[in-house]
């Protein structure tokens, strides 16, 4: 689904991303974790075309995406959940889901937007009320059914879990593994380490704006430098 090659972007004149290479496969669930300023908000900005590539490819089902407009590559197919949630607060939930819908010109926004409601039963009961008037819990939601009014074939979710009491967090993953069991691939980026690793098939460790190791998840899970710095001191 998506291969990233040797990438190097950032802001200005600064590279944020060094050599950054990791690949999704189409239907699975990956992860890329590592330390706040390692380069994973950059990466997944990157891929949708918010930040400029300096070199590198980035092939979604093996056409070039890197350099188009943010618009024309949630055409191709690619959707992001922002950090930070981004709601429009001033905006009723209901038109916060439309948002998601934007490049689309089909007759099944109707049945999508039913279908998100089916998911999030709590958006349904919240339509016509403001987005910025909702907890943290019910934004993360809102969030996350937006970009699914896309029709995404790749989902990329930016730190899900930040802010959110552990009830919470539990019930957000547990959505994004039934996203991914229903078809949809996954790229996540998630400082609550344990928790991706849970649903992810495959993890990517991105230090100072490069891939430091990757593995499958079980593996990741008891590497000693992955326990000791993520996951708690080894015994």
């Amino acid at each position: 689904m998506l291969e990233v090659r040797n990438l190097r972007a950032g802001y200005g004149a600064v590279d944020v991303l060094e050599s950054v290479s990791l690949s999704v496969p189409t239907g699975a669930c990956v992860c890329l974790v590592g330390a706040n300023g390692a380069g994973k908000t950059t990466t997944l900005s990157a891929i949708c075309g918010l930040v400029p590539v300096t070199s590198g490819e980035i092939l979604l089902e093996g056409s070039e995406i890197g350099g188009l407009r943010a618009d024309n590559i949630v055409r191709r197919g690619v959707s992001m959940v922002p950090e930070g949630r981004r709601v429009v607060a001033n905006m009723s939930v209901e038109d916060n889901l439309l948002v998601g819908a934007y490049t689309r010109r089909d007759d099944q926004i109707g049945s999508d937007l039913e279908a998100v409601y089916r998911r999030f039963g709590r958006l349904r009961e919240r339509r016509l009320q403001y987005a910025g008037s909702m907890s943290g819990g019910e934004q993360q939601m809102l969030a996350i059914g937006r970009a699914l009014m896309a029709r995404p074939k790749l989902l990329l979710l930016d730190e899900p879990s930040m802010g959110l009491a552990p009830q919470i967090v539990n019930d957000i993953f547990r959505t994004i593994r039934e996203i991914n069991d229903a078809g949809t691939t996954v790229l996540l980026v998630e400082q609550n380490v344990k928790k991706a690793l849970s649903i992810a098939s495959y993890g990517y460790v991105l230090e100072s704006g490069r891939i430091d190791f990757e593995g499958k998840s079980d593996a990741l899970r008891e590497a000693p430098q992955i326990v000791e710095a993520y996951l708690g001191a080894a015994p």
